[in-house]
């Protein structure tokens, strides 16, 4: 499956109109301090977790002289995310770590900061800014059962931190240790997180990059699941790379999938999850509409990825919308058509079967 993993993928720029877009969206934002100011770090040491394995994120430090002013940059960037921006609470917040991914492609920065009132503590991250990276952030806040926080500007993204157990750790250290029922439970979320991928074209959703998250819900742990990078919002040309069910990291919850689910009841959960993507359409529907209409505008994949995607989604589909897309935006909004049209005919099941 690595392989359908085509190349690295470049950053794309924002148009104009799509910075009014974030802007009418409360999503921009003047940052006090940039990405590229985050990379003129002194030196680092790696991170080990607490097997004492490589994490591959260093932990970074700075001189005297500009540890000083990025630590209040920072600090402010914390307000404007989690707050109004007001700098009341800035002298009980301390910046107690800034890590750097060497691995991927976005190599974010991961910011540490404690409240020293409490010993509270939260991450943000430092991105560069992306538009197909914004579009998935977009769509993850308007399709998925949950809100996401982020703020953008020409240079620098921020993101909220999503909590929850990576997906390669839960598998590799507590999937064994669930009970039958839990099983039975993360199969059915699985199913739901798998249609919603492949719904609004999130790709590469390997296992490090969603989370696993237990609630207590009464006398019960139940699991949801979240994507946690949005880098390959319709980038690729594959069909298959936004299906999370075909990456081998993924393969024990697959076998959850097909031990604990019968075909009708993985049917029943792939319905019950169109419906509510088609619901959150409806009622995100001018916001959805115009956020497609940049995407129209921009640049987001290659030529021969657009190319191969429509074919392929059309070869299940039979929608000759596909046929007729010029842009990856046209491809998201006849893939979104579609699913509003029949998200209870049966036809779908030849474009979401196992």
């Amino acid at each position: 499956m690595d392989k359908l993993i085509s190349q690295k993928k470049p950053f794309f720029t924002l148009t104009d109109s799509f910075i009014e877009y974030l802007r009418f969206f409360n999503r921009w934002v003047d940052t006090p301090i940039s990405y590229s100011d985050l990379l003129r770090f002194s030196g680092s040491v790696s991170v080990y977790d607490q097997n004492d394995e490589d994490t591959l994120w260093v932990r970074v430090y700075y001189t005297d002289s500009e540890r000083e002013g990025i630590d209040y940059d920072l600090k402010k960037i914390y307000t404007l995310l989690h707050s109004d921006g007001n700098e009341s609470a800035s002298p009980y917040l301390n910046v107690d770590a800034i890590d750097y991914c060497t691995f991927g492609n976005s190599k974010p920065f991961r910011i540490k900061i404690r409240n020293m009132l409490n010993d509270n503590f939260t991450y943000f991250y430092v991105k560069k800014t992306d538009a197909s990276r914004v579009c998935g952030l977009e769509f993850e806040h308007m399709l998925s059962p949950y809100n996401l926080n982020f703020l953008i500007n020409k240079e620098t993204l921020i993101e909220e931190h999503i909590a929850g157990i990576p997906g390669d750790e839960f598998i590799r250290n507590d999937l064994q240790f669930c009970t039958e029922s839990q099983k039975a439970q993360i199969a059915k979320e699985y199913v739901k997180f798998n249609e919603r991928c492949m719904i609004r074209l999130l790709g590469d959703m390997r296992a490090y990059n969603y989370v696993i998250i237990p609630i207590h819900d009464f006398d019960q742990v139940i699991y949801k699941i979240r994507a946690i990078d949005f880098d390959q919002q319709c980038f690729e040309g594959k069909l298959s790379v936004y299906r999370p069910q075909f990456f081998k990291e993924n393969q024990p919850i697959m076998k959850l999938v097909k031990e604990k689910l019968t075909s009708d009841s993985i049917q029943q959960y792939k319905i019950e999850e169109r419906s509510i993507v088609a619901k959150r359409l409806i009622s995100t529907e001018r916001r959805t509409k115009l956020l497609i209409q940049e995407m129209k505008k921009m640049e987001l994949s290659l030529p021969h990825h657009l190319k191969n995607l429509k074919a392929e989604i059309y070869k299940f589909t039979k929608d000759t919308a596909f046929k007729e897309c010029t842009s990856m935006g046209d491809v998201m909004e006849s893939a979104l058509n579609f699913v509003q049209r029949n998200y209870e005919n049966v036809s779908m099941t030849s474009l979401f079967s196992n």
